[in-house]
């Protein structure tokens, strides 16, 4: 981790650059350092690229599911005294993120969706019976990647520790069910934000077709592909993915 975590009141985030913020939102079992090219590139764009840690973990049962999620990042917002903000989301913040839009509109200035949930959920939740033995764990962390060497030591090891962490694994099984219980397919067609769909040609996670229907569903939004690619493009592309980003938030004039 190149930047230093912030800790402020109930929040801690990574935050650098200044400009139009950036927030950027990870997945169930993402941490923050997957987004450091994204940090390191668009921080040097003119703009304030920050990376809050979302309370996967830490919140009560009851409150782990998408909804609540959602709120933590409008009362973050608000915490930073933001008036708009891009949203980019991974995975499950994705969900998140367009979970947010759908509540606060006004407070959306763009929405950058990659491998979302949020219209199709397989491999959240599912397949932890064998938890215990670390190759099934370490195969299933290589799945989400087009090119099974992104999944280091390190990250498999993350993964083995969370699915085996009776708490966390409960959390996570919450976070699933939240998942499909907030399907967003009727929300999507009058969410006039502009987004922008980057997605990987292989994610067998959130699969291609998923994409597709994202763009279809969502008025304002263009699909772009990533091939050879997984289901956490910044991570495995990373210059392709912030070429796309960056092309696109200039043609949007943003």
């Amino acid at each position: 981790m190149t930047h230093r975590l912030k800790k402020e009141k109930n929040y801690s985030y990574i935050e650098a650059g200044e400009g139009t913020p950036i927030i950027v939102l990870h997945g169930l079992m993402g941490g923050l350092s997957n987004f450091d090219s994204v940090t390191k590139y668009f921080s040097a764009k003119g703009y304030k690229v920050v990376i809050p840690e979302l309370p996967i973990y830490t919140m009560s049962l009851l409150k782990t599911n998408v909804k609540s999620f959602a709120k933590y990042l409008h009362d973050f917002i608000a915490f930073k005294g933001y008036d708009e903000v891009i949203l980019l989301g991974n995975s499950l913040g994705g969900h998140i993120g367009l979970y947010h839009t759908k509540l606060y509109p006004e407070k959306v200035k763009a929405l950058v969706i990659t491998g979302s949930s949020g219209l199709y959920e397989s491999a959240m939740g599912g397949g932890y019976t064998k938890r215990s033995d670390y190759e099934v764990i370490k195969k299933k962390a290589q799945d989400v990647f087009y090119d099974p060497a992104v999944a280091t030591k390190e990250i498999v090891d993350e993964v083995y520790e969370t699915v085996n962490d009776r708490n966390k694994l409960i959390k996570t099984l919450a976070i699933a069910k939240s998942a499909i219980r907030h399907n967003m397919a009727k929300d999507l067609p009058v969410m006039n934000v502009p987004t922008c769909i980057i997605w990987g040609k292989n994610d067998t996670v959130t699969p291609p077709e998923v994409a597709i229907e994202f763009n279809d569903l969502l008025p304002d939004s263009e699909l772009f592909w990533i091939d050879k690619c997984g289901h956490a493009a910044m991570m495995e592309h990373p210059e392709e993915f912030n070429e796309i980003l960056d092309k696109w938030l200039e043609t949007r004039n943003l």
